[in-house]
C-alpha cells in the first residue's frame, strides 16, 4: 500500500453515503424479496463496525441476503458451513510448509474476507466457535504467535436454525454478547412467496448475481464516509439516561435471571444513532432507540425457565420494558 493514501485525509460526501446505503435495499430487492427489515439491519452493523447473528428456518435466503448485499457493496465475501468436525484452524487460517522454500508460509482461513457468512454456527464445538471471538472483537487473527489484520469492512453474519437443537452446541451468553444484532428472518407472506416463485419461473439463478441485475450502488468508501458521519451524530443527555434506564429495567424484570450488560447498552446506543442518520437526522430522538432495541438486546437476556414455560418470549419482555421506561420529553 503507497504510504501516502493511509494518512491522506479523508473524503466522501455524507449525504452521498447516505443515498448508496439507501439505494441497497431496491438493490438488494432484485434478488431478495421482502427482507427489508434484514437489509436495514445488516447496513447498521456495517456502520456501527459490528456482527449479526441471524435466525430463520432454511430457505429463506440467509445466505443469499449476504451474497446480495456484498454485490451491491462491491465487498468480498465467503461461507463456512459449520459442522461438528471443523477445526478452528479451518476458519481462521494455518501455517503450510513449502518445500520450494523448506518454509511455512501462512495460508489464510475463509475469515479473511469482507462479509464472512458463518452457516449454522451452533453446529460446531466451542474450540471452534470461540476461534471467531478474537477475529469478532480485536479484527484479527494470532496464528503461531504473529497477529494478523482482517480486512476493513470485516462483518460475522452467523446464522441458526431455530427449530432442531438435537446435536448442536448452543452459543454461550458471552459470546451472543459479542453480536451487535440478533436479526430474525421470517417466512414470507403469501404475495412474497408467489414473487419468488414467479422469479424463479422467469429464470432467476440465485447463484448468479449479476444476471439478476445486482450491481454495485456502494462503495467501501461510502461506508467510511457514513461512519464518519454516524459518529457526528448529537446524543443528548436524555437519550443516553433514557438508554440506561431501558438496560436496567430489564435486569429487574421478574421474567429474567439474565438483564442487558453494560455492553449491551453501548450497543443500543451506537444502532439508535446509525439508524438516526439513515433516516436523515444528525441526532437520536426516542423512536430511534425503540427502533432498534428489539434486534440489539433480544440475544442479550436469558429468561427463566418458569416465564418460558409461560410463553414469555425476550422481544415481548423487552417491548414491556419499553411501555413502561419513561420517554424523555
Amino acid at each position: 500500500m503507497d504510504p501516502t493514501t493511509d494518512n491522506a485525509a479523508p473524503t466522501g460526501d455524507p449525504a452521498a453515503a447516505r443515498a448508496a446505503l439507501e439505494a441497497l435495499r431496491a438493490e438488494i430487492a432484485k434478488a431478495v424479496v421482502g427482507q427489508d427489515p434484514a437489509v436495514t439491519g445488516l447496513v447498521v452493523a456495517l456502520l456501527c463496525r459490528g456482527h449479526v447473528l441471524l435466525e430463520g428456518v432454511p430457505g429463506v435466503a440467509k445466505t443469499l441476503l449476504i451474497r446480495s448485499l456484498a454485490a451491491a457493496l462491491e465487498l468480498d465475501t465467503k461461507r463456512v458451513q459449520f459442522t461438528p468436525d471443523l477445526m478452528p484452524s479451518d476458519v481462521t487460517g494455518s501455517l503450510v510448509y513449502d518445500a520450494r522454500t523448506a518454509e511455512f508460509s501462512f495460508q489464510p482461513g475463509p475469515v479473511f474476507t469482507n462479509l464472512l457468512l458463518a452457516d449454522e454456527i451452533n453446529r460446531t464445538p466451542p474450540k471452534t466457535q470461540s476461534s471467531l471471538l478474537e477475529a469478532m472483537e480485536e479484527r484479527q487473527v494470532t496464528v503461531d504467535g504473529t497477529p494478523r489484520a482482517l480486512p476493513d469492512p470485516f462483518l460475522v453474519a452467523a446464522t441458526q436454525n431455530p427449530v432442531e437443537y438435537e446435536g448442536t452446541y448452543p452459543l454461550p451468553e458471552a459470546q451472543l454478547d459479542r453480536f451487535l444484532l440478533k436479526l430474525t428472518i421470517p417466512l414470507p407472506s403469501r404475495q412474497d412467496e408467489i414473487d419468488v416463485l414467479t422469479r424463479h419461473a422467469d429464470g432467476f439463478d440465485p447463484r448468479d448475481l449479476r444476471a439478476a441485475g445486482v450491481r454495485p450502488v456502494a462503495t467501501a468508501a461510502d461506508l467510511e464516509a457514513a461512519r464518519r458521519a454516524v459518529a457526528a451524530t448529537t446524543v443528548s443527555p436524555e437519550i443516553t439516561a433514557y438508554v440506561v434506564d431501558i438496560c436496567r429495567a430489564t435486569r429487574e424484570s421478574p421474567s429474567l435471571t439474565l438483564g442487558v450488560s453494560p455492553r449491551g447498552a453501548t450497543a443500543l446506543l451506537a444502532t439508535a444513532r446509525a439508524w438516526a442518520w439513515l433516516t436523515g437526522r444528525d441526532y437520536v430522538i426516542p423512536d430511534d432507540v425503540k427502533a432498534l432495541a428489539l434486534p440489539t438486546l433480544r440475544h442479550r437476556i436469558q429468561l427463566r425457565p418458569e416465564a418460558e414455560m409461560e410463553g414469555v418470549t425476550a422481544d415481548s419482555v423487552i417491548t414491556a420494558v419499553l411501555s413502561h421506561v419513561p420517554v424523555p420529553r
